[in-house]
């Protein structure tokens, strides 16, 4: 994975995206708001035990990301209004169930999953507004309105303009990442001697004879897994979208690099959001949830600068997953209503409404929308995968056969 890394992506398309620019727009939905909030979440609902089931999804999660993204780049096609290549899950679906030379423009199976991407993207995008409007409330008595408005704005200046998504997210997506990571590290090197403790309470609570006994590891073990693939995407569908969309000479190299995305995602970045929150005693943060617990957490340990980092963090990273999911979308807009520009507006006008609206809805309602999408994803995406798997794993043979023995 790290080879592909630091490999030089030169790309013969002008318009196509190399590799790990594929990987950039990726991680800008997995290390995105689903870091901070889904990690406040997963630990609200299941304790600090979903942190162990997070990671052990994460590990499993990561093959999974491989298997689709390799299959976005043998199933993609040439994008003839944004120019490169597009493809994903609708793709693949549509050449797993309509045969070659079909006159049939449309799968059922693949019609439903990019609708349901569609409408789980939608949800995301509340959800990313949500979390902003909250925290600038909390940092700076900014009512919800007026942030809400200003986010549009901004995001409908970047989605609106032809292929600005990707030159945004490559200067914003490495520098919020590396922002973040420094001040979570600083926080848990501060607070190093509690470490013992924290990991003990993570294995205590994933295993623990009280969670089973009161019927809630279920819970626990739900939560993880749940916030953990909202997080990192891996089988949801959202990323091949991406990754079919990299110009490459291999296939198996942008599928390395997906996997790559997985751990990043979540065994580096939401690992540092749960070690912030659970080296926070207790007390402090018994009875809060979403951004309240958060920012309470980073006030414990920065001060009233945590509060003012978080919400600018968050900002990034909220802002960073709606463009990326709204890259992912064009393929599954084009999928349903072919190629024209009108569509792709309306769908980006209908993301930006959500936007606005998700500052303004309540909490739990926007988290069930995304929840209610990603689960549809999940389950079409895997109707393929199964029986597609053999030609991901016989081109990663082909790869480190053929390409890595000869070197």
């Amino acid at each position: 994975m790290m080879r592909v890394t630091l490999e030089s992506n030169r790309k013969g398309e002008q318009e196509a995206i190399s590799g790990v620019q594929a990987l950039i727009v990726s991680t800008a939905c997995r290390v995105g708001m689903g870091n901070l909030v889904g990690v406040v979440a997963a630990i609200s609902a299941g304790g600090a035990g979903a942190v162990f089931w997070m990671w052990v999804l994460a590990l499993l999660e990561s093959s999974t990301a491989y298997i689709e993204a390799t299959l976005a780049q043998l199933y993609k096609e040439k994008d003839p209004l944004y120019g490169g290549f597009r493809g994903g899950p609708a793709y693949y679906l549509h050449h797993l169930f309509i045969k070659d030379g079909s006159k049939r423009k449309h799968s059922v199976i693949a019609s439903m999953f990019a609708l349901s991407g569609l409408i789980c993207w939608c949800g995301i995008s509340q959800v990313t507004s949500n979390s902003i409007t909250s925290s600038f409330k909390n940092a700076f008595s900014i009512p919800p309105l007026y942030t809400a408005l200003a986010l549009v704005l901004v995001a409908a200046v970047i989605v609106l303009r032809k292929n600005a998504t990707v030159k945004v997210l490559d200067i914003m997506v490495p520098i919020m990442a590396a922002c973040y990571f420094f001040i979570a590290i600083y926080i848990i090197l501060k607070n190093a001697g509690q470490l013992p403790a924290v990991f003990a309470r993570i294995f205590t609570e994933a295993f623990g004879l009280r969670q089973v006994v009161g019927g809630g590891l279920g819970a626990v073990i739900m939560n993880g897994a749940k916030r953990g693939l909202f997080s990192n995407e891996a089988g949801s569908g959202s990323s091949p979208c991406a990754a079919a969309a990299a110009e490459t000479s291999h296939p198996a190299k942008v599928g390395l690099l997906q996997a790559l995305g997985v751990f990043i995602d979540t065994i580096v970045i939401c690992s540092c959001s749960a070690m912030i929150m659970l080296l926070t005693p207790e007390e402090l943060t018994s009875g809060l949830q979403g951004m309240d617990l958060l920012q309470t957490a980073m006030r414990y340990h920065l001060g009233e600068f945590g509060i003012i980092f978080i919400a600018v963090i968050l900002l990034l990273f909220s802002l960073s997953t709606f463009l990326g999911i709204l890259f992912y979308a064009r393929s599954n807009v084009a999928y349903l209503f072919g190629d024209n520009w009108l569509s792709q507006t309306l769908y980006k006008i209908l993301a930006l409404i959500m936007l606005f609206v998700g500052g303004l809805a309540a909490y739990q309602f926007v988290w069930d929308l995304g929840d209610v999408g990603v689960g549809l994803m999940t389950i079409f995406n895997m109707i393929a995968l199964f029986p597609l798997a053999p030609q991901a794993l016989s081109a990663l043979r082909d790869y480190e056969e053929n390409v890595i023995g000869k070197r």
